[in-house]
């Protein structure tokens, strides 16, 4: 199987979107991983990065329906696909693979 490398701010979208499960829009995204990370993302820069992993295969989005609050624009909703769950497992699993590598006495020596 061929390795997917992910961006960090690929891997925190894709989490993100997992998190949401259903309920992943741009702002509910941002508001996400602003609440959990302390971490400010343009909105821009996230439609950017949903627009690239969607081209990819790693999600998936469908428009939900319109409503009077938002002046009758529908929101787009993403999804993980099954490639994208891949690619996260992945991720993990070298990020893991690193940490368990790193010797005990290198934790001694840091300060």
């Amino acid at each position: 199987m061929k390795r997917r490398y992910l961006g960090e701010l690929e891997e925190i979208v894709l989490l993100t979107v997992a998190v949401l499960h259903g309920k992943a829009y741009g702002v509910a995204i941002i508001n996400e991983i602003e609440a959990r990370m302390n971490r400010k993302v343009g909105l821009g820069a996230l439609q950017t990065v949903l627009r690239r992993m969607e081209k990819k295969g790693y999600l998936e989005s469908q428009f939900g329906e319109a409503t009077k609050v938002r002046g009758g624009k529908r929101k787009r909703y993403f999804t993980v696909t099954s490639f994208g769950k891949k690619a996260l497992e992945q991720t993990k699993d070298v990020r893991l693979g690193l940490w368990e590598a790193i010797p005990k006495i290198a934790f001694d020596t840091w300060k």
